[in-house]
Parts: C-alpha cells; sequence; structure tokens
C-alpha cells in the first residue's frame, strides 16, 4: 500500500525513477546525488535508498547491485506525474488538421488518431471505441449499390457510421427511405431510433411500403452497429519495444502477447463513461513481467465516444506519452467548445 513520503524521500524517488526510464542504469546513492540532490551526503542518500527499499518503492535484482524501481515505485512516480502533466504543444502537430476534418467516417478519424499518437509516442497504440448508441443523429442516407445492396450513411455529431444492407431498392425508394428516416429519427440517439424503428415501422406501414425492404434490413444492420467495439491497433512501436533492453524483455513480451487479443485489448481499454482524464494503470501479473497502460478518453461532443491507450513495459516514457495524449484531449475540447458557441 503506497503511503505519504516526507520531501526528500519524495524528491529521491521521483529523480531515480526518471533517471531509470530515460538510460535504465541501476539507481545508486552517487548517482542521485550527482545529478538530484548535490547538497546531501551520498551516507544519508544511501540511507534514504535503504528505507525506500525497505519501503517497497525500489529493490535490488542482485545482492551488489543497484537498486531498480517496484512497480509500487513506478505507481508513486505516475501518480505525481497526473498532477504535473504539461502540454508540448509540438507533441502532436497534426491532431488539430486530423480534428477538423471530421466529415469523415468516425472509424476512420479513430484510426488515424491511433496511428498519429504511435508515430508520435513511438509505442504500441490501441484506441478502442464505445459502442455508438449515445451518439445523436444528423442525417440518414441511403445509396444504392450493386449485387442487390444498399450504404446506409448516418450522420451524427461525431462523425459518420456506414454500414451496408441487402436490399433490391432501386434509386428513388432508396432517396425516400434517406427523407423518411431523417424526418423521425434526428437529433436522437441511435439507440433511440433503434428502440423505436420496429414500432414507427408499423404505425406508418401505408407510408413505407416501397421501402420497407430497406428499413427491414436496416433493423439487422442497426443490432451490429450497436453491437460493434470498434478497436484500432497500431504497432509502429513495437520494434522500438523489443530494442528496449533486457530488464523489459518479459514485459515486453506480455505487452506484444496483449497485442494479439481483441478480447483482452476492449477489457483493458474499454470505454469507461466516468472517466473524464488522464489515468495510467500499471499491471503486475508475477515478478518482473507486469507492463503499463497509459489510457486517455476521447470525449466528443461531450460524450466519450472511445478511448486511447498506449501500451508499454514498466520503464516508459510517461512524461512524454502522457503530454500527447493530453494534447488530444485538449483539441477535442477546444472543438467542442468552439462547435457549442457556433450552435448557440
Amino acid at each position: 500500500m503506497q503511503t505519504n513520503l516526507n520531501q526528500r524521500k519524495h524528491d529521491v524517488l521521483i529523480g531515480a525513477v526518471e533517471d531509470y526510464i530515460k538510460d535504465a542504469s541501476p539507481i545508486t546513492s552517487g548517482a542521485v546525488q550527482k545529478k538530484h540532490l548535490s547538497n546531501i551526503s551520498t551516507a544519508t542518500l544511501r540511507n534514504e535508498l535503504n528505507a525506500l527499499e525497505a519501503m517497497g518503492y525500489l529493490k535490488q535484482l542482485h545482492t551488489s547491485s543497484g537498486r531498480v524501481p517496484t512497480t509500487l515505485g513506478y505507481r508513486y512516480y505516475v501518480n505525481h506525474l497526473l498532477k504535473n502533466v504539461s502540454l508540448k504543444s509540438d507533441a502532436l502537430k497534426d491532431v488539430r488538421t486530423l480534428l477538423d476534418n471530421r466529415s469523415d467516417s468516425l472509424i476512420e478519424v479513430v484510426s488515424e488518431l491511433a496511428k498519429l499518437i504511435a508515430n508520435a509516442v513511438n509505442y504500441p497504440t490501441v484506441i478502442v471505441a464505445n459502442g455508438y448508441d449515445q451518439l445523436v443523429i444528423q442525417n440518414i442516407k441511403v445509396f444504392p449499390l450493386v449485387d442487390k445492396q444498399a450504404l446506409t450513411l448516418i450522420q451524427t455529431k461525431s462523425g459518420y457510421i456506414t454500414n451496408t444492407i441487402k436490399t433490391t431498392a432501386d434509386q428513388k425508394s432508396c432517396q425516400d427511405a434517406s427523407k423518411y428516416l431523417t424526418k423521425f429519427y434526428k437529433n436522437k440517439t441511435i439507440k433511440e431510433m433503434f428502440d423505436t424503428i420496429e414500432e414507427t415501422e408499423n404505425q406508418m406501414l401505408t407510408e413505407i411500403a416501397s421501402f420497407k425492404t430497406i428499413v427491414d434490413n436496416l433493423i439487422d444492420g442497426m443490432k451490429e452497429v450497436l453491437k460493434r467495439k470498434k478497436v484500432s491497433i497500431e504497432t509502429n512501436g513495437s520494434s522500438a519495444l523489443l530494442s528496449s533492453g533486457q530488464d523489459n524483455l518479459e514485459q515486453t513480451k506480455n505487452v506484444l502477447k496483449l497485442l494479439d487479443n481483441q478480447t483482452e485489448l476492449e477489457k483493458a481499454f474499454g470505454v469507461d463513461e466516468s472517466e473524464k482524464d488522464l489515468s495510467i494503470t500499471l499491471v503486475e501479473e508475477e515478478s518482473q513481467s507486469g507492463y503499463a497502460l497509459i489510457k486517455a478518453p476521447i470525449i466528443i461532443d461531450g460524450k466519450a465516444v472511445a478511448q486511447v491507450g498506449v501500451m508499454g513495459p514498466q520503464r516508459m516514457d510517461y512524461r512524454g506519452i502522457a503530454s500527447a495524449l493530453k494534447v488530444v484531449m485538449s483539441e477535442l475540447q477546444e472543438i467542442s467548445k468552439k462547435k457549442e458557441l457556433t450552435d448557440g
């Protein structure tokens, strides 16, 4: 259990963990004195390191070696970091361009965000999009395709959701269906549409007779949309993980294993409506085999539509990654504020 540290122990631990993250050099009293606390003797610092080890924040891999952080030590560090995350304006310079151009599919925007973040932080990045049931409908379009299919395009405030349905409807029937569906479901959530569409279909049977097959098949398509949790995985940083050092080898294996398991990724990065800010989770399954997840909700128009997460071993660049994710969150908030002013 984490306890409060006095100021000197706090300074020693924060400096030691940050140094270890940078160069993986074992933590010694001499290094702490040289880099952080030159006015304190090495003997005193040695006692502080011994105390931190006894408290569970540091450990020795071998009897004669220097110390390394434990999961508890990393957790103390990241809790401190989360209170003092600063934004680097150039951390993700392409984010604003991407988010300003949200006429694209919501799924495409999510995928592009994952790619931008992975390139910026050089760690594998995962984005899990929420079920789309709470998104507010603005417009519905149905376009006939070849091979007895049609494309439904549902425009929401957060972007487009597309779905292909089976139907033999012609161009006019698709246009009529578009007008009808938009008329009844504009400003309603997708869930509200789904919950009432069969009832509405029965009530308006004569009006929609010419495109009833479209509505029937749209219902089936919406069932799939509501269940959909889009997982976008960018593994640009995987090669960097493999070269991150022997001390990270087992944790790196765990990260790569998790990347191959979509079900576990959804559990690890599932959208939590109550989460409104950056969070860092440190997992320790057994000695030397933990990993870290840095997560941030993607909030558009006041709704958590997805969660972005960066994965890596516990010795990772928390400060840089946290800053990059804060940039994403900040840009999204600015866009939402501007949109609220425009709509108002």
